[in-house]
């Protein structure tokens, strides 16, 4: 069962299973989940990047540490996302008037580099298409 704050155990060794059998290595792995953004600072996407030595980057549909003002309303719009005086992340909108993403480095990559990356793969919703696709491939095997 799904544990916040204990993702990482129930999922990273399938993950890291999947990617092992890739015939092409990624550049970059976008984890649905949290990076630093975490209780332990170190979500699952800290923990996958480093188990795979490839740049992680957390993008969370849900908040779990930290606080933000100030959030426009229009894609592209960021604000910080601070803990315990600690920048952890970046709350991203990636759709005009739609909840935000929370964007949080895994391993081997910078917080601007990983939000960059983030805006590009949601060209036109909120989530990145590879976690889209991914749930929507998930929903459809569950029928």
């Amino acid at each position: 069962p799904y544990v916040p704050g204990l993702l990482s155990f129930r999922e990273t060794p399938v993950a890291v299973k999947a990617l092992e059998k890739l015939t092409v290595a990624p550049d970059l792995i976008l984890c649905d989940g949290q990076g630093l953004a975490h209780p332990r600072r170190f979500g699952i996407a800290c923990h996958i990047g480093l188990i795979v030595d490839v740049p992680t980057v957390g993008v969370a549909k849900s908040l779990l540490v930290g606080k933000f003002e100030n959030l426009g309303e229009t894609r592209g719009s960021t604000a910080p996302l601070m803990h315990r005086g600690e920048q952890v992340g970046v709350v991203l909108r990636t759709k005009d008037k739609v909840q935000p993403v929370y964007v949080s480095i895994g391993h081997r990559i910078s917080l601007k580099t990983a939000t960059g990356f983030v805006l590009q793969c949601a060209p036109k919703y909120r989530l990145p298409e590879t976690t889209r696709l991914a749930d929507k491939l998930a929903s459809y095997r569950k029928k």
